[in-house]
């Protein structure tokens, strides 16, 4: 009896859930960027392969123990969610590359401007509205941007022109993962109510769909026929690198179930906050952990890019709070709307599979759709079954 209550107490406690996102955040970045950057490993496809499977893995064993529950794989559903799987596949590598040739802090910086891309597509195609505050917070993404990537260049200027040549490549992978997450999520948003998923649904479907093509991407494009799989997996290393590539993926798939419970235990306005709060840590785990330059214009443009989060978290959540009280006579929350404020910048990530990142948004980048239950559930599971009955096996 006693043990089933602290069971259940745990299971609902909002401070555990708060920190178990938070540490699952930082410790999929810190593993990712020791595996692309520390390992030498080029084998980006294979490495999101390897978080793929791990998070299929781990799903079916949380399944088993009654902690969450998702659909069974339906071919049909499949057919039609194979476009969202393409643009996370896409999403993710350039991610992947990313945090491979830039520093995590620069990363998580840069990674804000993500959600300007996604408000002005909002704008553009579902009708929201961007309000003064949230334009004062894009101006600072915008400021702590620039002011991170210029003391990024400023620490290479004076040194070998090769590594300028790296930081550029960088660079022009960062744009492309802002532009195909921008891309993924506003047609997530777009295609998401016809699917009627849960969270744990996404994430099975997600990894369930995108791991074969990751896999033959992998085969095709990283020399596995030219000794590249032995390179990278030599013998010096292959036991450190393997541990840390299953550990990235264990955190990726932690980060979704972090992500869902928080959201139980709290709210999605806190969620929300959280989010914000947690890109300070995550931009100083590479200084701490990884020995990531902290000059005094990089501290800046990260201090500055956390305001900015935290602007843009407070500035989305009370206009929603607004436009659900106009419309419902109370603040409600909408389980099923994916915007910017969902999006965690700097891991994901939850993007509802494997994640490249910091969380986080993000990510890698997240998407979740909040859960609706109630804080007060004396039951340790997140998720019943779903209403259709598809459960998996």
């Amino acid at each position: 009896m006693v043990g089933s209550t602290l069971s259940s107490s745990l299971a609902n406690s909002a401070p555990i859930s708060i920190l178990a996102y938070c540490f699952s955040s930082i410790l999929m970045t810190v593993t990712n960027k020791m595996v692309l950057s520390h390992f030498d490993f080029n084998m980006n496809f294979l490495l999101l392969s390897i978080q793929g499977t791990v998070a299929i893995a781990l799903l079916r064993v949380f399944k088993k123990l009654g902690l969450i529950s998702y659909r069974r794989l339906d071919k049909d559903e499949a057919r039609k969610w194979l476009p969202i799987s393409l643009g996370l596949v896409c999403m993710i590598y350039s991610a992947s590359k990313s945090l491979q040739y830039l520093s995590i802090p620069v990363y998580s910086v840069w990674k804000n401007l993500t959600i300007i891309l996604i408000a002005y597509g909002e704008v553009l195609w579902f009708g929201s509205r961007v309000t003064p505050l949230m334009l004062l917070s894009f101006l600072i993404m915008v400021l702590s941007s620039v002011i991170a990537g210029w003391s990024d260049f400023s620490s290479f200027a004076s040194g070998n022109p090769s590594d300028l040549i790296h930081l550029n490549i960088g660079y022009i992978w960062m744009a492309i993962n802002c532009l195909s997450s921008a891309g993924y999520v506003l047609y997530m948003r777009k295609r998401i109510k016809y699917f009627n998923f849960k969270d744990f649904d996404t994430v099975y479907y997600n990894n369930i769909i995108s791991l074969p093509i990751m896999l033959t991407l992998s085969f095709c494009l990283e020399g596995w026929m030219s000794g590249e799989l032995d390179r990278t997996f030599s013998p010096d290393v292959k036991t450190p690198l393997t541990v840390a590539a299953v550990l990235s993926g264990v955190s990726s798939f932690l980060i979704s179930y972090g992500s869902a419970w928080c959201v139980r235990c709290t709210s999605s306005t806190t969620y929300s906050m959280v989010g914000a709060l947690n890109k300070l840590p995550v931009a100083a785990s590479g200084i701490l952990f990884l020995g990531d330059p902290a000059t005094a214009s990089s501290i800046l443009g990260i201090l500055l890019g956390f305001l900015a989060g935290l602007l843009y978290s407070y500035s989305k959540t009370d206009q929603a709070q607004k436009n659900f009280g106009l419309a419902n006579g109370s603040s409600l929350s909408n389980p099923h709307q994916i915007t910017a404020a969902t999006i965690e910048t700097g891991t994901a990530s939850a993007n509802g599979s494997s994640s490249i990142g910091d969380g986080g948004d993000d990510n890698i980048i997240e998407l979740k759709a909040p859960a609706n239950h109630s804080t007060k559930s004396t039951h340790v599971s997140l998720y019943g079954p779903n209403s259709d009955g598809k459960v998996a096996d």
